[in-house]
């Protein structure tokens, strides 16, 4: 009798438990809308708190954060420009976010993931080889022309290429107002990992470790 009652309150507890292990976004607003203000110093949150809804206008939920062509006079020939809730402080609680991505010819979105997001990506102009690799290491990838859409699975590495002749534009949509953003190369090779970690992680010689890690830490 004991054991059956256990196991009722198992399998109740993980019904109820299913719908919080499947969200695969922000949590659900309370209200109508949070417009993101600035916290104290003193204050760390997960999130943003709230502007008074009195003193919201029609402003707090317009941005021009996406019209302005990004800078890509960098090494990778590329700009992400976000459209996040630190940007466009309307976003607050509302589980969205976006960004614009300008490519140079030949620019790269070098291998990056965001680990609080899947994105939908949407081609503005050009061509683009846009690919993601999941946690099997199968590649999945294909070369993405003018008003083609690509999502990318919360979470997994993926990248875009210029593929095109010219100039390209692409625009990310996320399920989150904070997606995050881990790069790959320079999130290994500009802290001081231990050498060995990256030797025998990549099967590379110190040398090669001390090459690449003098690219990224001069940028």
């Amino acid at each position: 009798m004991i054991r059956s009652s256990c196991a009722m309150v198992a399998v109740l507890v993980t019904v109820g438990l299913l719908p919080m292990l499947a969200m695969a976004s922000d949590a659900d607003p309370l209200q109508d809308f949070c417009v993101a203000i600035s916290p104290s110093d003193k204050v760390v949150i997960n999130g943003q708190p709230c502007k008074p809804p009195a003193e919201v206008t029609y402003k707090d939920f317009w941005s021009p954060a996406l019209t302005k062509l990004g800078n890509t006079n960098n090494a990778e020939m590329s700009n992400v420009t976000p459209a996040f809730v630190e940007q466009f402080p309307g976003l607050n609680t509302l589980g969205v976010g976006a960004t614009r991505i300008d490519y140079a010819k030949g620019g790269i979105n070098s291998p990056h993931s965001h680990p609080r997001s899947t994105e939908i990506l949407l081609v503005a102009r050009g061509e683009l080889y846009v690919g993601f690799v999941d946690t099997t290491n199968k590649l999945f990838a294909v070369t993405m022309r003018e008003g083609e859409l690509f999502v990318i699975p919360r979470g997994l590495v993926h990248f875009q290429l210029n593929v095109g002749k010219g100039p390209a534009m692409a625009f990310g949509f996320f399920n989150s107002q904070n997606p995050g953003r881990v790069q790959i190369a320079p999130g290994l090779f500009t802290p001081d990992i231990k050498a060995e970690v990256l030797e025998k992680g990549f099967r590379i010689d110190g040398k090669t470790v001390d090459n690449i890690q003098k690219q990224f830490r001069k940028s």
